[in-house]
């Protein structure tokens, strides 16, 4: 079904050193190629899908580093650099004096077909906004929405292609992406400037982005869909529930906030008095999840999609893929209701399910003070894979390092402070205690210690287990869990009395 028009690949093999170039050109898959790895005083790698290739005996040294540097464009200021022409990028690792002592080389390929599953959404004219994890052929898919726009349709599409890993490196962009013009940004910081010069300079009918992941760019974005142009991007984030937990992005949804209500409201809702609700509409009409190269979930009316997870009710979505003849099949994503073996989960004791966070370029003093002052208790763990938030500032997660990528890309709940000021702690311990728990202590830890022994039951045998009754935050962060332990799971019941049950598929 998907046809790659072009990989390019000799390119990417001439600027390797001959030794390196030769054993990899002998290697029986080398058009599933994904990247070739090297790091000072290491042996070279070639990555695939699933394996790793020893290229050379010899220790990769400063002369093979210099071979490729030199054969290159230059490095930008995100480290990364291209080939003329060609969509294959090469990432730098430097230390601490800004030498180069490492290069990731990854393969680019121009494909056509991967947006079939989604055709229709794309041409419909609505903002589409895709996520997943890295890797799982997000830029592909923004390459082929540009040309597919631009030649089949014949709309004015303007690519604002920051790392130029949509259009290829040089000032001549690559054929994938057909008739749509390109637009390179100087440096990542001005991605959002680039983003509104496109709309003010040259009237597009459609604008592509890739990464948006500032709260500059998400304004920027908003600015750009209030003025009826068509945005196509993707974000960091693996699903809707990421955007809604980060402050940072949340405005591309449509932003959260904490509204009181009334004694009368919150019992009519059957809620507490504090909820959370969008503020606004949401930027991009459509949120696209891919989780696999053919396979996606769809949100075709995110503020619905929104307001329903916000109220604890099963958002609307779609789950579409292709078969093994190419066609797209749709299906409606509904919670189970077959009778199955049903267990409650067992009551958990208080020693050891304190909230798990995971702290990056955050104040543990200052959070420790907080809790102090609060009278909480909460666990601060040094390991992520132990952890069931992750906690981080903004001028960290803007930078986007691989702690960040690598909690993304599991699944973890990132929590963005603004600052590392006492009241953004307070704001952080707030989200995570309700503050009209009479048991704040234990509410939290409670709840997702109890999300993990169901795993647990689950995993031993149980077909279903039915969690306690909880509000719609701890309910999502109880999904992850089953979600991170490949177990499905889905809310049933009503407010207050809805509750999460998880299940082998």
């Amino acid at each position: 079904m998907q046809k790659v028009i072009t990989d390019d690949l000799d390119a990417l093999l001439d600027i390797l050193p001959p030794h390196i170039h030769q054993p990899l050109c002998q290697q029986e898959n080398i058009s599933e190629l994904l990247e070739v790895v090297l790091d000072l005083g290491r042996l070279p790698e070639a990555r695939f899908p699933h394996q790793e290739v020893v290229l050379n005996p010899k220790e990769v040294g400063e002369e093979e580093i210099e071979y490729v540097v030199s054969r290159i464009a230059s490095f930008g200021d995100d480290n990364r650099a291209g080939i003329e022409r060609t969509l294959h990028r090469i990432s730098a690792i430097r230390n601490r004096k800004g030498r180069i002592v490492g290069l990731t080389c990854r393969v680019g390929r121009a494909v056509f077909g991967t947006i079939k599953v989604i055709e229709d959404l794309v041409e419909s004219g609505k903002s589409v906004l895709l996520l997943g994890r890295p890797g799982v052929g997000k830029t592909t898919m923004l390459r082929e929405v540009a040309r597919v726009l631009a030649d089949d349709l014949n709309k004015r599409v303007i690519i604002v292609d920051t790392s130029n890993e949509i259009a290829g490196d040089g000032d001549i962009p690559h054929p994938a992406i057909g008739h749509a013009r390109r637009m390179q940004v100087t440096t990542p910081t001005m991605q959002h400037a680039v983003m509104i010069e496109a709309v003010e300079n040259h009237m597009p009918e459609v604008i592509v982005i890739d990464e948006i992941g500032t709260e500059l760019e998400a304004q920027a974005a908003r600015t750009i869909a209030e003025r009826g142009v068509q945005l196509v991007g993707t974000a960091h984030g693996n699903t809707l529930d990421n955007l809604m937990m980060n402050p940072t992005l949340a405005d591309l949804i449509g932003g959260i906030q904490t509204v009181t209500l009334g004694d009368e409201e919150a019992k009519r809702r059957g809620t507490q008095k504090s909820v959370l609700e969008r503020m606004s509409l949401p930027t991009f009409n459509i949120v696209v999840e891919i989780q696999d190269w053919d396979k996606v979930a769809i949100h075709p009316d995110v503020g619905e999609a929104v307001n329903a997870i916000l109220r604890g009710r099963p958002a609307a979505t779609e789950i579409r893929w292709l078969d093994e003849a190419g066609e797209v099949r749709i299906e409606k994503q509904e919670p189970v209701t077959t009778a199955k073996k049903t267990a409650r989960a067992k009551p958990l004791t208080r020693e050891n399910n304190l909230p798990k966070l995971y702290l990056f370029g955050v104040n543990r003093g200052r959070l420790e003070q907080g809790v102090k002052e609060m009278q909480l208790s909460l666990d601060i763990v040094n390991n992520p894979s132990h952890a069931n938030l992750f906690v981080t500032t903004k001028s960290y997660y803007r930078r986007r390092p691989q702690k960040v990528k690598d909690a993304e890309a599991a699944n973890l709940p990132i929590y963005v402070l603004k600052s590392n000021t006492p009241p953004q702690i307070r704001q952080l311990l707030n989200t995570i205690y309700p503050t009209n728990s009479t048991d704040k202590t234990d509410y939290l830890k409670l709840a997702l210690g109890e999300a993990e022994e169901a795993v647990s039951q689950v995993k031993n045998g149980l077909e279903t287990v039915e969690l306690s009754a909880q509000s719609a935050y701890i309910r999502r962060l109880q999904h992850l869990i089953a979600e991170r332990n490949d177990l499905s799971s889905h809310s049933l019941g009503k407010d207050p009395n809805r509750r999460v049950r998880i299940y082998k598929e």
